[in-house]
């Protein structure tokens, strides 16, 4: 009894000690529950309050459309997560489990839920979504017994109602001795698009799996082609430690001409690899990833919070991929899973500065759209390339059509273009700025130049748009819209020159002479007849940052204290961060950190602190809402900056609710910056 209590001791020491660094978010049963996705780019699991329930697998970069009339909407995959476990004749669930605790461990991308069932057995999972295998999830269980007991775990696949003709199966494949157990369904998306391939299997550590003898007898049961099932049973003596595992790999023909066959080539790479080796493996490549750190010392909430959002962004990319990041990432289906300019402006400084091989993929994933978005333009009687304001696979307009948005909110092709000299002016990477940068930027600028229209007094207006302030749609002379004008023209004239080009003129006539409207004060005017509305978000304040179109501090100062009390509390929590940016550049920690703490969290679900996109939304995970959170951090109080000779650090300002803030991994050559009183 005393070596158990040492032991015990110590287990919880170890926890505290994780918590203390900020690495682990834990929670008891609560009656307010928001779950935590596990994701690795290309799947997002996203785990339940319930033992052993998972409540959806979301498949990147795979889209079908919505319905017969509607636009594209990104698949809500097979879910191959959910299991069940009974326990001598009787299933295991909320009502007859006690001790009930789940822990997201952010640094090795882990999710575990522990609890006991009733007198007989302690049980605990975690689910992985392997980032070294990125198709599959792995489901790593330990049960250990009071008594003697018979256990019983089903894994199951079960396809949502909206996929068609699904072909539910089960087959033992084999090569010579080695015998492969193999659970399958393979069907049609909503609209018959793609083609899903999900294979599932048990593995036992402590036995060579791959012998049919030495495996447990597996009964396999199709409640429907949409419930297919497979169980065995273990008879299990008290104190016996019982340890195995359930993984399934999720394919579709986006990425496979043979989905079925390679999702059951991932599940056997999976079944014949050590747990050790596999696991460390994922682990290794999330260490990799948190070489790009923050540490917050003197906060641990705060520590909690930032490191949250920088997981979230890690979790829904990769640097493999050419993918982009939707508002929600892979944690569920909002926003139809489209690519906005929530990407462009928003996640992808953060992670520019911090994982150059992830921001490479985000602009890769618009270069290679570039020639839809020269299609579009030329569609809509104009030159260059008009990018859309929701993207998915295709690279064409998949907004729907009743939002205004998608055929006027045009701000979005100079953020990409925004994007692509940034990632340049980070990495220095001058073949992919020939090959693929320039290219680009130029297309953009020759569009700013056809979509400018020239005033009688010789300057150049833009019409007929939504800003980012999406209250005020089809307006002239758009603060942001037009400064992001201004700005992609300066850069394709910057990009020219790099790579030897000569500039188009026209790009330099039009960029000097585009109106940013005032009113008589010396206030930046949010558009050419704006009178002091609501606004949903940051419109104006975006030319000060991350834009420098308005650089001298009286304006910046008068558009902060004009334009704050006017942000909605109905609006995304984005605007608030970019207040807080501009404060602490200023060089005012308190009004920094007072819009920092406003910026997300109101927003902040429970019990593990998940952002919706506002204060009474309920749809995290908000990826956009922890770029704009994470950008406060390096580029307002790390004083971080990016600028023609790279990434520079200028008057770094501490709240005084922090001891120190620490920044690990910045830029090539992977910078350490150390900001403290």
């Amino acid at each position: 009894m005393k070596n158990f209590l040492v032991i015990f001791l110590t287990l919880i020491g170890c926890t505290l000690h994780a918590q203390e660094e900020g690495w682990t978010i834990s929670t008891g049963k609560v009656d307010r529950y928001t779950g935590i996705v596990t994701a690795n780019g290309r799947i997002g699991i996203l785990p339940e309050d319930k033992p052993f329930e998972t409540r959806s697998v979301i498949l990147n970069n795979v889209y079908d459309k919505e319905s017969p009339l509607g636009v594209s909407k990104i698949l809500l995959g097979m879910n191959f997560a959910n299991l069940e476990m009974a326990i001598d004749g009787e299933r295991i669930t909320e009502d007859n489990s006690s001790d009930f605790h789940q822990v997201l461990d952010m640094k090795t991308a882990a999710f575990t839920t522990s609890f006991t069932f009733r007198d007989k057995a302690k049980v605990s999972y975690t689910i992985y979504a392997l980032r070294n295998v990125q198709y599959t999830g792995y489901v790593d269980i330990k049960v250990i017994p009071t008594k003697l007991l018979k256990l019983q775990v089903t894994g199951k696949i079960n396809t949502p109602e909206e996929y068609q003709d699904p072909v539910s199966t089960f087959r033992v494949l084999r090569d010579l001795e080695t015998t492969m157990p193999i659970l399958q369904t393979v069907a049609k998306s909503r609209l018959g698009r793609h083609t899903v391939g999900t294979s599932a299997t048990f593995i036992w550590h402590a036995i060579n799996s791959t012998r049919e003898h030495q495996r447990p007898h597996l009964t396999h049961e199709k409640v429907s082609d949409y419930d297919n099932r497979l169980s065995f049973e273990k008879e299990l003596k008290k104190d016996e430690i019982y340890e195995f595992a359930w993984t399934g790999a999720e394919c579709t023909t986006q990425d496979f001409e043979d989905p079925q066959t390679e999702s059951e080539r991932f599940v056997i790479f999976n079944l014949l690899t050590p747990r050790e080796d596999l696991l460390d493996q994922h682990k290794k490549l999330w260490a990799d990833l948190w070489q790009g750190d923050i540490v917050i010392k003197g906060n641990i909430q705060d520590q909690l919070d930032v490191r949250l959002g920088l997981y979230h962004l890690y979790a829904f990319s990769r640097g493999d991929s050419d993918l982009s990041i939707a508002p929600m990432g892979l944690s569920s289906q909002n926003y139809n899973g489209h690519i906005f300019w929530d990407t462009e402006l928003w996640m992808f400084p953060p992670l520019l500065l911090l994982n150059q091989d992830i921001a490479r993929s985000l602009v890769n994933y618009r270069s290679d759209r570039l020639g839809k978005a020269k299609e579009k333009a030329i569609n809509f009687g104009y030159k260059g390339a008009m990018f859309p304001w929701e993207s998915d696979d295709t690279g064409e307009e998949s907004t729907p059509a009743w939002a205004l948005t998608g055929t006027f909110e045009h701000h979005i092709t100079a953020d990409v273009a925004i994007a692509f000299w940034n990632y340049y002016r980070v990495t220095k990477n001058k073949a992919w700025l020939i090959a693929r940068g320039y290219p680009l930027m130029k297309e953009v600028a020759d569009y700013w130049v056809s979509r400018s229209v020239k005033n009688q007094d010789d300057s150049y207006s833009i019409k007929n748009v939504v800003g980012a302030n999406e209250f005020a749609p089809n307006v002239d002379d758009n603060a942001f819209t037009n400064g992001s004008a201004i700005t992609a023209l300066e850069f394709a004239i910057e990009a020219a020159q790099t790579v030897g080009e000569t500039p188009d003129p026209t790009w330099q006539e039009v960029a000097s002479k585009i109106k940013i409207h005032k009113f008589p004060d010396g206030t930046t005017k949010e558009h050419s007849t704006y009178e002091g509305d609501i606004i949903k978000q940051a419109d104006v304040n975006l030319l000060s940052y991350p834009l420098h179109v308005i650089a001298d501090e009286e304006t910046i100062i008068k558009d902060l204290k004009y334009y704050e009390p006017k942000l909605s509390p109905e609006g995304p929590a984005m605007g608030q961060s970019v207040f807080a940016v501009l404060y602490a550049r200023l060089g005012d920690a308190k009004e920094g950190y007072r819009l920092f703490k406003r910026s997300y969290e109101p927003n902040k679900r429970p019990p593990f602190g998940a952002l919706s996109e506002t204060a009474t939304g309920e749809y995290p995970y908000f990826a956009t809402g922890a770029g704009g959170m994470l950008q406060v951090v390096l580029f307002g109080f790390g004083g971080l900056d990016i600028t023609d000779q790279g990434i520079v650090q200028q008057n770094p300002i501490l709240p005084k609710e922090w001891e120190s803030l620490t920044i690990k991994g910045v830029g090539p050559e992977n910078k350490t910056y150390r900001v403290t009183h």
